[in-house]
């Protein structure tokens, strides 16, 4: 049973693209099929595996929610790319922001991803949709086609208000739209262990928020190296294995991958019972 998870926060900076591909990767190099979506304009995630100029790519993820919306057939894998770490792609690049404007007007505007990724999930055992930073219509199309959400939260900053939104807006899809659909939980990023002031913002974070949400044990610590990566357009694991950032991103995985673990078992015994 495949789950798809999108990463989510309105606010850009929080280091939720690098999240999304060392995930995957981590993922990938637990035997998973893994498929990463970039959902996002500026066409980051694509970047950062490598695939430098995403706006001259032939086919993104624009075009195959185009064809979505047009009822015009299209392949499973059309426009799926393969990274050499063993994730795919579907590249995002500038077209999403043509697509934003073109969901207002269409029927069943909030689910024209999970139509499509609907059509490739059984061929994965995890997707990844790395989200727009904004709460838009593409952010919604993520939410409505994800099982779960993950959240990174810079610790650099007090995130408390922009929080409140987001946790908002994913209550009202659930309302609304996805009832399915629950939150994994907050990683915090970016983590300078040299200082107090990032200790701070993680115990406010547990202290305000640890009863209602999942805080990942893991903390990210700020990392050049991980800054490196997409320039590199590979994994920490590739760039720089034996690193803090790396070893941090592999207990992540693991965290995610209970979880996934989890819910899989509760869906069996549910099936079960019936």
């Amino acid at each position: 049973m495949s789950k798809v998870t999108a990463l989510a926060n309105q606010k850009g900076g929080t280091g939720k693209t690098t999240t999304t591909v060392n995930l995957g990767i981590g993922l990938a190099m637990q035997g998973k099929k893994v498929l990463l979506v970039d959902a996002d304009a500026q066409g980051n995630l694509t970047d950062s595996l490598g695939f430098h100029e995403p706006d001259n790519l032939p086919v993104s993820l624009a075009t195959v929610l185009t064809k979505s919306i047009l009822e015009e057939p299209y392949e499973p894998d059309e426009g799926i790319l393969h990274h050499a770490e063993g994730v795919d792609l579907m590249p995002g690049n500038i077209e999403l922001s043509a697509m934003e404007v073109s969901l207002v007007n269409t029927m069943s505007r909030e689910t024209v991803l999970r139509s499509y990724i609907n059509t490739i999930r059984d061929r994965y055992d995890y997707v990844l949709i790395d989200c727009m930073p904004s709460l838009g219509m593409m952010t919604i199309n993520a939410l409505a086609a994800a099982d779960s959400v993950i959240i990174p939260v810079q610790a650099h900053y007090l995130p408390a208000k922009g929080m409140t939104q987001l946790l908002q807006t994913i209550a009202r899809v659930r309302r609304q739209i996805n009832p399915k659909l629950t939150i994994d939980g907050v990683l915090v990023t970016m983590v300078d262990n040299r200082t107090n002031f990032a200790k701070d913002i993680s115990f406010i974070l547990r202290r305000d928020y640890g009863d209602k949400l999942r805080i990942f044990q893991t903390e990210i610590p700020l990392s050049i190296r991980a800054a490196e990566t997409s320039a590199k357009g590979k994994s920490i694991y590739a760039h720089d294995p034996h690193g803090l950032a790396a070893k941090a991103y592999e207990a992540f995985t693991k965290e995610v991958q209970d979880i996934g673990e989890k819910r899989r078992a509760k869906q069996h015994k549910a099936d079960l019972s019936r």
